[in-house]
């Protein structure tokens, strides 16, 4: 059966959810953490402008044309001037944080990325509603292994109830999908440290009796998202 043109394919997984949502919100720029062979990046659409950080990146596909990656760490690349200077000093708009699947990596990219959006912007994590306890520990034994990066939720859902969080239920390990964000807010940098002494500690019996609720899971589909995307947008728009 061939595609119809003018009509998007189904929701899939989280790739298929990420191309709906370049292609609904149109960022201007775009910000990838942890690009590995570069699917997630190829989905960036034109006219965004985009920046991949991997310290190893093993890019296939080709590549959008405005697009850049930098072979460093997110630590790296936070730290300096260079990733304003290809973003032409414009803020982020869409960002996708897939990195090391550790908590404590998670969280700081989240800030770090955070620094440089807008309330309207959108952050996007990977493997926030992990499948079960062994591939979603943090020392890695199987070959699927999504880490403790689930956890960002619960911090976020504490420490940061202004933000506006919720995990769509795609496969493999759902994607978190963040709005509502507070460039100038110090709430998760100033107690980093302390966060992460708690938060890596945690067990997943912590989430594992009610999982769906304490990781705010909501259906995966594109209508649901999209709903989502507007009201969100809606909450914070300019008043007339």
């Amino acid at each position: 059966m061939g595609v119809v043109p003018g009509v998007l394919p189904a929701v899939d997984d989280y790739l298929g959810l990420l191309r709906r949502i370049h292609e609904h919100l149109r960022p201007t720029t775009y910000v990838e953490i942890g690009v590995h062979e570069g699917a997630s990046l190829a989905l960036a659409a034109p006219g965004t402008r985009s920046v991949g950080i991997d310290p190893a990146p093993s890019v296939r596909p080709p590549l959008p044309p405005d697009t850049t990656v930098l072979q460093e760490t997110s630590d790296a690349a936070f730290s300096g001037d260079e990733l304003s200077r290809l973003l032409d000093g414009r803020p982020v708009a869409l960002a996708f944080i897939d990195g090391l699947h550790l908590f404590e990596c998670a969280l700081r990219d989240f800030i770090a990325v955070e620094r440089r959006c807008t309330p309207s912007s959108t952050i996007l994590v990977h493997d926030c509603y992990p499948r079960d306890e062994v591939t979603s520990a943090r020392d890695r034994t199987t070959v699927f292994w999504s880490g403790d990066v689930w956890k960002l939720v619960l911090c976020l859902a504490e420490f940061r109830p202004d933000l506006q969080v919720a995990v769509a239920d795609v496969v493999p390990t759902g994607l978190a999908i963040v709005r509502g964000l507070d460039p100038a807010s110090d709430v998760l940098c100033r107690p980093y440290d302390d966060l992460c002494v708690r938060f890596v500690g945690l067990g997943y019996d912590a989430v594992s009796e009610d999982k769906p609720r304490h990781l705010r899971l909501v259906p995966g589909d594109w209508p649901t998202v999209r709903a989502l995307l507007t009201a969100w947008a809606r909450s914070h728009a300019a008043p007339a």
